[in-house]
């Protein structure tokens, strides 16, 4: 369970993806990843931030991926992604193995602080009906994590979020999409 650092190599995993194909991470060399390690799939700051991302996809690289991992089922899973339409790769960790492998961690501490940190954005996920199917204090707990990946797939940055509304922001991401 050690965490991702600058110059590691890229995690390596085979996950089933909502589009019903399985990704494979070895498949992407060559490419820039982005790639995030969310929550659950009800998680309503995880939506929000799905949405975001949607929303400004045409300033995106049509070159890079986008990878988002999710502690899911996979049907589940699509069932709470069909309303985004996300024009990226969504996959499941339904054993949750990925997360531990890659050091993602669980505080619930951390998580409200997230909570309190984000009023505006749980409000206006609630309002879209992004409510929290789970009552699992495990899954509420878990912090997420975005790591970008360069095309020799090493790793170039893992922001390992202080809390759950704490991500690299959107405009570092579309610039890493973009070669800077």
């Amino acid at each position: 369970m050690t965490q991702l650092v600058k110059g590691n190599n890229a995690p390596q995993f085979s996950l089933p993806a909502i589009d019903g194909s399985t990704f494979n991470m070895a498949d992407m060399k060559g490419k820039r990843v982005i790639l995030t390690f969310y929550r659950f799939s009800s998680c309503p700051l995880c939506n929000m931030r799905i949405r975001r991302i949607v929303k400004r996809w045409s300033e995106f690289s049509d070159d890079a991926v986008m990878v988002a991992v999710f502690d899911a089922k996979i049907g589940e899973l699509k069932k709470r992604m069909k309303k985004h339409n996300a024009p990226f790769i969504v996959v499941a960790d339904e054993s949750y193995e990925e997360f531990t492998k890659n050091g993602v961690k669980k505080s619930f501490l951390r998580f409200l602080l997230g909570a309190l940190r984000s009023p505006l954005t749980l409000l206006q996920a609630t309002l879209r009906g992004y409510v929290p199917l789970t009552l699992s204090i495990s899954k509420f707990s878990t912090i997420p994590v975005d790591v970008l990946i360069d095309e020799n797939g090493k790793v170039v940055e893992a922001h390992y979020c202080k809390d759950t509304a704490d991500h690299i922001p959107l405009e570092r991401l579309i610039a890493f999409s973009n070669g800077a």
